[in-house]
């Protein structure tokens, strides 16, 4: 039995599942998890030793790679003066101006721990502040474990919303409205009957949580239309999308600006932590200047504000967008051709550094379409690209990243096991 073996095996007495987070079970394409004891730059290693390209860089936040030593320095600076003091510092400020300078919709900026924290508050305040409580959302999009947010929707859009998970009340599920991503007919016809009781519609602009699928020209501009005529606020969920396909995220890609955006992940630099913001009379509404709740004693903890700082310091610099950006076009090309040699269907995406293979026939522009593809034969492919040193997800429905340290070599690798894979098929 291999050592990564042995520690799942005991890690499934004390732990659910043997792992903290379910997606990590690979129980979506079987075997066991490895269990990674390093990484740097572009690669991770196991407990067994192997070594492997990785794909997965945390889910997304680790865009420079590994053990980054201008962030690896910033941290062990600024942890000889302590790892967290429950009150404000300097790096708190320093990192919200960052943020903000990035970001042009916004004006104030709360940090909190974790994506689900950000938006869960960025709801809340949505809700506080146009006295509404219904909120919609897109199936497929992934906003965190909220109970609110683990919704399944109904067939029509006027359906209540039916809990996704044991533990959320349908008192709660029936406030959250769902409807197809990317159909903005859809989303009208709900605005003609129910717009004016709809506190905010929260979507990833750049779906990242059903595969990668980008919203289909017009719609983002629709959406920002429709809650502006009826005074219900739009939330971008930029968590993998922010920092990632541009500086100011996906709404400087599109040129659409939300009234809330949620971040996380890259802006901890590879720590956890998330923050919400958006225009100065919205975000003034929270406690203390305001009446709507949120707080959390770890929020803007030295640590986490280190990394982040250093990181969008990295990610300012000249040409690191247009690099990043070249480095995976071709890598992406490569992977077509791939699939073009072998006969096999697939649908490919790509926004930036964010890609993602759909095994089946014909487009990928919802969950439905999403759905309808081949996981047994995606659990395969997995399979092979695992046992050739390369680390992608163990799941039809997520991304793949490409990071500033993938190497040509480390690419040309990916590649020819990709070619592998997809013929062994």
């Amino acid at each position: 039995m291999s050592k990564s073996q042995e520690l799942f095996t005991e890690a499934k007495k004390i732990i659910p599942g043997g792992v903290n987070s379910p997606v990590r079970a690979f129980k979506a394409v079987g075997g066991n998890p490895p269990f990674m004891v390093r990484g740097k730059g572009s690669k991770i290693v196991d407990a067994d030793g192997k070594e492997y390209v990785d794909f997965v860089a945390s889910w997304g936040p680790l865009i420079l790679g590994h053990a980054h030593p201008e962030i690896i320095e910033a941290l062990s600076a600024t942890m000889k003066n302590g790892t967290s003091f429950g009150a404000p510092t300097e790096l708190e400020v320093d990192l919200a101006k960052a943020i903000i300078h990035a970001v042009p919709s916004m004006d104030m900026v709360r940090l909190v721990n974790s994506g689900t924290e950000a938006t869960m508050s960025a709801i809340r305040l949505a809700r506080g502040y146009t006295k509404r409580d219904k909120i919609l959302k897109f199936e497929g999009c992934y906003h965190g474990h909220a109970d609110g947010l683990l919704v399944k929707a109904g067939s029509g859009a006027a359906t209540l919303g039916v809990p996704d998970s044991p533990g959320v009340t349908a008192g709660l599920a029936k406030d959250t409205l769902t409807l197809p991503y990317n159909d903005l007919a859809k989303v009208k016809e709900l605005f003609e009957r129910e717009g004016d009781s709809i506190a905010c519609i929260i979507l990833e602009p750049i779906a990242g949580n059903m595969g990668v699928i980008p919203p289909v020209d017009g719609y983002l501009q629709g959406l920002r239309e429709l809650t502006q005529s009826h005074g219900t606020l739009l939330i971008f969920d930029e968590v993998i999308s922010g920092f990632r396909v541009a500086y100011g995220g996906a709404q400087e890609l599109f040129g659409i600006t939300p009234d809330l955006t949620c971040l996380g992940k890259i802006i901890g630099g590879g720590l956890p932590v998330g923050a919400f913001g958006g225009k100065r009379e919205l975000m003034e509404q929270m406690a203390p200047v305001g009446p709507v709740y949120q707080a959390g004693t770890l929020s803007g903890n030295p640590l986490a504000v280190t990394a982040g700082l250093k990181m969008l310091e990295i990610l300012g610099r000249e040409g690191f967008y247009d690099a990043l950006e070249e480095k995976a076009k071709k890598f992406t090309d490569g992977l077509a051709a791939n699939v073009k040699e072998s006969g096999i269907p697939v649908f490919m995406t790509r926004v930036g550094s964010i890609f993602c293979s759909f095994f089946r026939e014909g487009e990928v522009v919802d969950f439905a379409s999403a759905a309808g593809s081949d996981t047994a034969r995606f659990g395969k492919y997995f399979s092979e690209m695992l046992s050739s040193g390369i680390y992608i997800a163990p799941s039809q429905f997520e991304a793949g990243f490409v990071s500033d340290a993938h190497t040509e070599e480390d690419l040309d690798k990916a590649l020819e096991a990709h070619r592998k894979a997809l013929k062994s098929l």
